[in-house]
Order: structure tokens, then sequence, then C-alpha cells
């Protein structure tokens, strides 16, 4: 008993010393000392493997090797924030949100956006117990033994906190860090890393966790996701993680009104070179909770966040070039070859020149000296050409009239900015582009073939669309560049497996234009079989929500297309999913088919998710707003008021969450 009560005050001396070094910047002991403890903290625990906790201080270091990162559901999915460059835009924001609350005093939290990569960690009863990459937002991979060797990351909580809760955060390289970690590439003649934000991110995936332990990460928390959590606004969130040991960024402020945003702004875009890390915009955030669930969410975004984006940096150098890149859908995309120029942490070569309408807008010429910025910081373009600098014998650009790979004649269609080539079917980098996007991670997800492996089935005539896939061998693979037996296996094995991906990713995963992942998933839930859907009139699709006439006409084009047809019964032959799976569920009715509700409030027996899902689950429909195609409005406690105007105004029943289960009741 002694030595097991030795051994927890050893840790929970060592935790606080932790979480006084990096979270607080306070350090209340030498290393040395800290040293000797954390030693004899190691040699008690080899002694006594009974009292061992995955959770100790000595276990840090790492040690743990992950060969495949797991992909994991997020229980709270992550979103998205919708960026903002101009103040104008806060304001249009602002409006947006009072017309769904109404003429209410709002508060909101300026928090500062800092750059690197997301994380999503689990505790419960105090404990880390997983953490998750951002992913696409619904999944991501599990790198927990990854992130419990960042110092700044409690393993133990302390405080008052939740049973079970998820807190976000973003893992961070300082530049005094990254700066010693290029220091130490360069003395031993290896290529120093580009930028932090990168290799940050690519910390998450190193496959030994020892090798993360010895990198300097930090990790900044700034939102908490669970139910039933104590605190009822964002910055009390924030506070309340700073009290349970999360390193909480102290420049977050609370504020009363859009001007006190705009001088948060001004203040940090002043300052923020100050700051030990990268950091490219403010995030401003409705302060309220409960006002955060009124406003709700769009497909990708929370209304009541906004990203407010710093004014990119600016750089100038020399276009060497235009080279032309064809796309999976034919697109093509122009591209400035550029001078080597460093910006904003990286070197940049290239530039995307978007079309010919902006070439000629902007009169770019080859020999130019032009400004390149980063678009959002991550996508370099060109903004301006510096005219005084042009040579004097310059000649207008002309754009390209064929394709650069098949040499097909371009097409332009009426109100489009690309030129395209039209040669679907024969244009190599068409081909190889449509199987690399259907063997994706958000699409087929198939493991054992990547990019160049698909270019490398294409060149030897073994692939020449994603259907030829299912017929590989082991023995056609193998006498490839680069392809060994293990290799040739996980790779018919990976396709294999693919057959298990659910329709919504494998319509995705087909690449009809205009269908990205999020109308994949509108359609495939609207229709249920690609048989339905691949009969459906331009009328029935535009019904769909969400889904406009672009978007129509293209996947109704998709699916004339007679060489589509065939690759389709292909892959059903192969036993690729064409419909969705009903998952079985006992208390699935139909009891509310046909209805479409809102729901609104705080309310007792049901939290908002649990009450969504029992619409749905009963065969309704959940509504982002009111509009004359909703049947009932849902409304709990402080029901936001420009909601229950606009009830009343349409003549749609209000009805209480007792109603509603009554309702339930009733139609049994």
């Amino acid at each position: 008993m002694e030595i097991q009560n030795t051994i927890q005050a050893l840790r929970a001396e060592l935790n606080q010393h932790n979480y006084n070094y990096y979270v607080l910047d306070n350090a209340t002991i030498s290393d040395y000392d800290f040293d000797l403890k954390l030693k004899q903290l190691q040699e008690l625990e080899n002694k006594h493997p009974e009292f061992f906790d995955e959770n100790s201080p000595t276990q840090r270091v790492g040690g743990t090797v992950t060969k495949n990162f797991k992909t994991i559901a997020h229980q709270y999915r992550m979103y998205s924030l919708d960026n903002s460059y101009s103040k104008d835009d806060l304001l249009d924001w602002e409006t947006r949100i009072q017309k769904v609350l109404g003429n209410v005093d709002l508060q909101y939290t300026c928090e500062l956006k800092y750059d690197g990569a997301s994380i999503s960690i689990t505790y419960e009863n105090g404990k880390l117990i997983q953490a998750l990459t951002r992913g696409d937002g619904f999944q991501g991979d599990e790198v927990t033994s990854n992130i419990k060797t960042i110092k700044s990351i409690p393993l133990q909580l302390k405080g008052n906190y939740p049973d079970k809760f998820d807190i976000r955060g973003e893992i961070i390289l300082p530049f005094a860090g990254f700066e010693k970690m290029n220091q130490e590439l360069i003395e031993i003649g290896e290529t120093p890393y580009s930028n932090p934000r990168n290799t940050a991110s690519g910390s998450l995936k190193l496959q030994d966790s020892a090798e993360v332990a010895k990198r300097p990460l930090e990790c900044l928390l700034y939102f908490v996701a669970g139910n039933n959590l104590p605190f009822s606004s964002q910055f009390e969130g924030l506070e309340s993680a700073r009290n349970w040991g999360f390193k909480v960024p102290k420049e977050a402020k609370l504020v009363n009104n859009l001007q006190e945003v705009f001088d948060f702004i001004d203040y940090w875009d002043l300052h923020r070179h100050d700051l030990p890390y990268e950091t490219d915009g403010v995030v401003i955030k409705v302060n309220s909770i409960q006002h955060q669930e009124e406003l709700g969410y769009t497909a990708k975004s929370p209304r009541w966040a906004m990203a407010y984006k710093f004014k990119s940096e600016q750089v100038s150098t020399e276009l060497k070039s235009i080279s032309y890149q064809v796309g999976r859908t034919g697109a093509i995309t122009p591209v400035a070859n550029l001078e080597p120029v460093q910006l904003a942490g990286t070197v940049v070569k290239r530039a995307s020149l978007h079309n010919a309408d902006q070439i000629e807008k902007l009169d770019i010429r080859i020999g130019d000296t032009v400004f390149v910025e980063k678009g959002g910081e991550i996508i370099p373009k060109i903004i301006a050409v510096d005219l005084d600098k042009r040579p004097e014998n310059s000649e207008v650009t002309k754009y390209i009239t064929h394709c650069p790979e098949c040499q097909t004649q371009l097409v332009r269609n009426e109100g489009e900015a690309n030129h395209y080539c039209p040669n679907f079917y024969g244009c190599p980098p068409q081909i190889i582009g449509r199987v690399q996007h259907y063997i994706s991670r958000k699409a087929m997800d198939i493991e054992g073939l990547g990019g160049e492996t698909v270019a490398l089935l294409f060149n030897n005539g073994l692939v020449h669309n994603y259907a030829d896939l299912y017929e590989l061998t082991v023995e056609q693979i193998l006498p490839l560049e680069r392809m060994a037996q293990k290799s040739a296996e996980n790779l018919v094995n990976g396709v294999e497996k693919s057959k298990e991906i659910p329709f919504e990713s494998v319509l995705f995963a087909l690449g009809i234009r205009f269908v990205g992942e999020t109308v994949a998933k509108k359609l495939a839930k609207h229709y249920a079989t690609i048989d339905a859907l691949s009969k459906a009139s331009l009328m029935d699709l535009i019904l769909v929500d969400e889904i406009g006439e672009r978007i129509a006409k293209s996947v109704i084009e998709f699916f004339e297309n007679e060489e589509n047809q065939k690759i389709i019964e292909r892959l059903k032959s192969y036993g690729v999913q064409f419909e969705i799976v009903q998952k079985n569920n006992p208390n699935a009715t139909e009891k509310l088919l046909g209805k479409t509700f809102v729901v609104s409030g705080v309310f007792e027996q049901f939290s908002r998710d649990d009450l969504k899902k029992a619409i749905e689950d009963n065969g309704g429909k959940v509504g982002s707003s009111i509009s004359a195609k909703t049947h009932y409005v849902v409304a709990g406690a402080n029901m936001g008021p420009a909601k229950l105007e606009k009830a009343v105004k349409l003549n749609i029943p209000v009805i209480s969450e007792n109603d509603f289960i009554k309702m339930l009741d009733e139609t049994k």
C-alpha cells in the first residue's frame, strides 16, 4: 500500500510540474530535479507493474508504433468555419444572426485563429482515452499514442470536470521549436522542414510515438463538445477548460458588440507577429450556447461562428512560363511557373492563374514581375502585375486552343469560366484523375493503392476506368515497377474490401461533376438506390433539398452517357454497394412520414440532437429554418423570438416537447 501511495504521489507531483511549466509557463522545479523524480517513478513502476497506468507521466516519452491509423467516427461532428475577409462581411453575418434570433443583445467571444492541425480529444472520468484528427469532419484517424506525448495536453484532469466530453484544439509548433528542429537538420546535411503548420500536421501521423515525443509540439484548446456541460457560454467554456488543466490561450476576449470585435481584430492584426506561433486570423463566436443552438449549422459550418482572415502576405517575383493542367473532369487550369520566392513560411514556385478570363483581366505575360499572395494562406495566387517592370518586347498571352495532353480542341460552355477537354474517355490525365478520385479516402478509401500506382496501372494498359480495378490480379501487378508480392496482394485485397463502402461514398467516388461529398450524401439518402437516381428527371432532382439546376443537369448527363451506364453495370456485378443499407433500428417507424419539423429552444426530456433523431427515426424531416414547407415547430424554453414570429406569420403550429411526445404516442 505504501509503494502504491508513493507512486500515486509522484505522478500527481510530476503532473503538477508539467502543468506549471507547459501550460502556465511558470517552472517550479529545475529540469534536473524533475528528471530525478521521473526516474524514481520509472524505477518504481518497473518493479511494480501491477500499478501500471497508461496515463502516468512516464508514458509521455512514447514508444508505441502504429502501422495503420484506425479511422473512427466523431461523436460530435467537426465542422469547418466560414471565412470573412472584411468587416462588411461580419456586419452581414450579424444581420443574418439577428434575422434568426430577433433583436437580442449579443455578446461575442473573440479568439485568435491558430495555424496548426485540428484535433479532437475525448476524456472519460478525467482521463484521456482517445484523440482523433479532424479528417473529413465526420470521422478522423486515431492518434492517441502520439497525442499523449505532447506535454501541454493533460493525461489526468483536475477540478470539477464532466464525466465525459470532447475538447477541440489545434496542434501547433512554436517558431522557436521549429527553428531548432531545422537547425539540427541543417547541421546533419538534411533538408529543413518547409513551415511549422505542415510539420505539426505531419507529426500526428508519425508511426513511432517516440519520434513525436522529440518534437516540441503544443496544443491550444478552444471548444468543448458534450451533453449537459456545466457552462452556458463559449467564454465560460474556455475558463472551465483552463481550470481543468488545459492550455487555453489567454488572448481570448469576451466583447459586447461588433465594434469591440473590430478593435480586437485591429489590435491583433498589428501584434500577431509578436506571438510565439503562427496565427492567420480571428474567430468570432456568438457567446451564448443557447443562441448557438438556435442558429444551428449549414451543411458545412456553424452559423454562430465566423473566421476573419488577416490580409495575406504578398511578395513579387518573375513569371517564367505558363503551363496547363488537365483535371479529372477535363477542366483546364493554367499554372504560373515562377522564379522561386519565400512566402508565408514556404518556397513558392508555382501559382494558379484560374482561367483565361483571369489571365486577360490581369494582362499577365511571360517575363512579367508579378505580385503573389497565398489565397486563404494555403494556395498561392497572382493578384497583380508590376507594369513598371514589364519588358519592352513582352507579348500578350494567348490561351491554348487544344488539350496539352491529347490535342483535342478545347470547348468552353456558355456562362462558364473554364475551358474543357471533351475527350472524356480518351484523355490520359482525365482517366487517371477519375480513378485517383475513385480510390481516394473520402470516396472508396482503397488501401494499398495510391495516385502514382494508378498512373502506373494505366500506363501499362491494366486500367482504363475504375471498374477495371476489380479485375486486377496479383499476377498482373507483380511485373510492374516497385511491386513486390505483399504490395500486390495488399492492392488486390484493398480493392476487394472497397465493396463494403456505403452507397453515399460510392456515389461521390463516381466523380459526377459538381457532386461533392455533401451533395452525394443528400442524393443517396433521398433516392436510396443508384437505379432510382439514374431515372430521376430534372424537376425531380431540383426538388431535392439543396440541389440546384447545375447539379441536376450534370447528374442527368452522367447517367445518359452509355459508357457510364456500362461501367455502373460492371461495378454492380462485382458487388459494389449501390443502395443505402438501412440500419436496423427496432424503434424506427413511419409515423411522421411527409412531415417537416423545425426544432427551437432548450428541452428537458431530449437533447436537441436526440429530438432531431427521434423525428428522423419516425420518418419525419428536420428543417434548418421555418418556411411554408414546415409542418410543425417544436418549441422549448427560450425559443428565439424571430422564429416564433415567423411561425405565427406563416400560421405554422408551434408545439411543446410534451405535445411532440403525445404525437408519437397517439400515432402508435
